[in-house]
């Protein structure tokens, strides 16, 4: 299977995005930053990459930009379970910030929480070079 990278800087996302992972043969390596996930991806081969949008010292958006510029091929899924960015006003509408990760090099988005079968499907259907998409 796939080696893949997990940045979010909740353990217990982290976790669970493993758990799911590995329970389906993949490898998992972690990371609790941007900057962290940075570092592990040019230390080792890694075929695939998961990215939460925010996070504390290298957010989302940075860290997709940085990894599109050292693989252009890179499949990346980033992942929020905020897209709008507001956690005092769940009402507000401001910018997709899932959708701007796409714009910016994103390979798929998928919002949490999400199904263990939606992001299998997700990270399968990337692995296999298919087009950006977004699992909600």
């Amino acid at each position: 299977m796939a080696r893949i990278l997990v940045i979010d800087d909740r353990e217990d996302i982290r976790d669970l995005v493993k758990l799911m992972l590995t329970q389906s043969g993949h490898e998992v390596v972690l990371a609790v930053d941007g900057d962290d996930g940075l570092q592990r991806f040019q230390a080792q081969p890694i075929d695939l990459v998961i990215c939460d949008v925010f996070m504390p010292r290298k957010e989302g958006l940075e860290t997709v930009k940085e990894l599109r510029r050292m693989a252009a091929d890179l499949p990346i899924i980033t992942m929020s379970g905020n897209p709008s960015g507001n956690d005092a006003d769940p009402d507000f509408r401001g910018p997709d910030f899932l959708r701007m990760t796409a714009m910016v090099g994103a390979t798929a988005t998928i919002a949490k929480p999400f199904k263990r079968d939606q992001l299998l499907a997700l990270v399968a259907s990337c692995l296999a070079g298919e087009s950006a998409r977004s699992a909600s």
